[in-house]
């Protein structure tokens, strides 16, 4: 009964159905992967994730936990789905927080789609770029499984004529990386999950609060206070909790995927010939001009780059100062992940975990 009220509002807040539909017309299908060439993609993965994580472990004696590494290659709409009943996971508290007791009025159908149809758009164009994805919202049974697009990875491989078990070997490489760090670090999925339910349920939408803050930011712009730059101007709006909140996220996504890209940069070195030519082509593909330039910085697509070619840096100075060994301190607790600053100025992360 419990699971049902949660669904329930999840539903009363968004409707999937619509999310489903906008998800999948503004990602499309994709290229057409033919059956020959799609069972020969599921079985390069299911031969490289193994090959992969053997050579990651090695490297960064991180463990994958209880159970190994498995890929699952889908279509973009299989994708879709699975990223939606994560979401969908993910704000139940929030919904149920939100609706709880609350009187749904004429304009709730009204509300319903257009954050169904927002939350859509967003993951279908999403649903264009993504290559591989380890999936921390997945429930317990599915630990372990790491998402490979097929018609994305195809698609590049077709259009740069790239060595195909390379190009996969080197995509599963980031995933994989990702995967060890969370079964090294047990702690670190209930850690994350928990600062994203932290931050939705301290949302309040009622009129009077968001007065409030805008007045809040407004004097804050006044006086140069504002910590803001960089951050989006939704930061304003946010309490000085909050703030502290979506830090400490953009903290460990920074090292997540920093980490996550030093790995696979330093093992590719000796095991994908052609890793260069890939990280170049890489660099352009996220670095697009035009109007899709201008829809990447509206969803902060871009701050988040510059985030995480700052935790690649963070990674690559401290391992040069404390090895891999010290490194790997970051996955004992969460007293020990960097802040922010300490992203910025490795040393000073150092000086504190390592010198205590």
């Amino acid at each position: 009964m419990e699971n049902d009220i949660v669904t329930l509002a999840a539903e009363r807040l968004v409707d999937w159905r619509t999310a489903a539909l906008v998800g999948r017309s503004v990602a499309g299908a994709g290229g057409i992967i033919s059956p020959t060439e799609r069972a020969q993609l599921a079985e390069d993965i299911a031969e490289v994730v193994p090959e992969a994580e053997r050579l990651v472990e090695e490297f960064t004696e991180l463990s994958p936990g209880g159970q190994r590494s498995r890929g699952w290659v889908m279509s973009r709409e299989q994708w879709l789905e699975a990223n939606l009943r994560g979401f969908e996971r993910m704000i139940e508290p929030f919904a149920r927080k939100l609706l709880t007791g609350r009187q749904e009025g004429a304009l709730a159908t009204v509300r319903r789609a257009a954050l169904g149809a927002q939350l859509g758009g967003l993951l279908g164009y999403l649903g264009h770029r993504v290559l591989g994805q380890y999936d921390i919202l997945v429930p317990p049974d599915d630990e372990g499984l790491i998402y490979f697009v097929g018609p994305n990875i195809v698609g590049v491989e077709r259009k740069f004529s790239l060595p195909a078990r390379q190009f996969r070997m080197w995509i599963c490489l980031h995933e994989v990386a990702h995967r060890l760090q969370f079964g090294t670090a047990p702690w670190l999925r209930g850690y994350l999950t928990g600062l994203m339910d932290s931050y939705l349920n301290s949302v309040e939408l009622d009129p009077g609060w968001l007065v409030d803050r805008l007045r809040a930011a407004l004097d804050d712009l006044r006086s140069g206070r504002s910590e803001h730059r960089g951050l989006g101007w939704v930061f304003l709006l946010m309490t000085p909790d909050q703030r502290d909140m979506v830090r400490r996220m953009q903290a460990l996504m920074s090292l997540l995927e920093g980490h996550g890209t030093y790995v696979m940069d330093r093992v590719s070195v000796d095991s994908v010939p052609a890793a260069g030519r890939f990280r170049r082509i890489m660099h352009s593909r996220r670095n697009r001009k035009g109007l899709e330039r201008a829809f990447q910085r509206a969803i902060g697509f871009d701050v988040k780059v510059r985030q995480y070619d700052l935790g690649q840096r963070f990674v690559s100075k401290v391992v040069q100062r404390a090895g891999m060994a010290g490194l790997n301190q970051v996955w004992d607790s969460a007293a020990s992940l960097p802040t922010m600053e300490e992203i910025a100025r490795p040393e000073s992360w150092v000086d504190r975990v390592l010198a205590s």
